[in-house]
Order: C-alpha cells, then sequence, then structure tokens
C-alpha cells in the first residue's frame, strides 16, 4: 500500500477580514443583539418603576442614576435599541406579507432600518428635552 499524502493546499473559507458582510446580515445580526439588549433594558425600566412604588429616597437614587451622564447615555441607547428592534420588527411583518423579498429591496429596508432608527431616536430625544423645557 502507498501511502496518501496531501500534496495541494486545500482552499481555504472565507475569513470575517475577506468576507464582505451584506447589509441584511449585519442588521439581522444587530436585531438579534438588540432584541438581547432589550432585557437589560426592561430591568432599568422595572428598576425605576419598584423605586417609583417604594419610596421617594428610592425614587430620588434611580433619577439621579438615570440623571448622571452616563445614565442618559445608557437611556439613549436603549431608546435606539428599542426603536431598531421595532423597525426590524416591522420589517418582518413586510416580509410576512411576502413583499420586499428580493435582494435590492431588502437591502433598502435593511438600511432603512438603521437610518430610521437612528433619525427617530435623535427626534425622541429632542421631543423630550422640549417637553422638559430644557
Amino acid at each position: 500500500m502507498s501511502k496518501a499524502t496531501a500534496t495541494r493546499a486545500r482552499p481555504l473559507s472565507p475569513h470575517l477580514s475577506v468576507y464582505r458582510w451584506p447589509i441584511t446580515m449585519t442588521v439581522s445580526i444587530l436585531h438579534r443583539m438588540t432584541g438581547g439588549a432589550l432585557y437589560f433594558g426592561t430591568l432599568l425600566v422595572a428598576w425605576w418603576l419598584i423605586a417609583a412604588a417604594t419610596s421617594e429616597n428610592q425614587f430620588n437614587i434611580a433619577n439621579a442614576v438615570f440623571g448622571s451622564w452616563f445614565g442618559r447615555l445608557v437611556l439613549f441607547g436603549y431608546t435606539w435599541v428599542l426603536i431598531h428592534h421595532m423597525l426590524g420588527g416591522i420589517r418582518h411583518l413586510i416580509w410576512d406579507t411576502g413583499e420586499g423579498l428580493e435582494k435590492h429591496t431588502a437591502s433598502k429596508l435593511a438600511w432603512a432600518n438603521i437610518a430610521g432608527s437612528i433619525v427617530l431616536t435623535v427626534l425622541v430625544w429632542i421631543a423630550g428635552y422640549a417637553a422638559r423645557g430644557i
């Protein structure tokens, strides 16, 4: 019997540094990540509501945390996560009707999801600050 040796170089699988991610794949991954982040944000909302129901001191502590620069940054991120995930759900609802499944249309919807979530997040925060009079 002769020895079988591999003399040819085996092909390499595309690596993340070589492969260009389509926008639809990126938005799909973001949709899953934002779904996971919503759990954390919902815990923050629950903490705020429990603090409001517990005592004025606990509520003031929660407001101080959320009113700090870091707290506002987290709330801004939570707002974006919430809106981005909602728009992703609307995108999936459109697909459930059988529309927008073509490659170019799906890519346009993915870009609209990203752009829309950013614009709506900024508009929500502008409206929030305008309502507070700041």
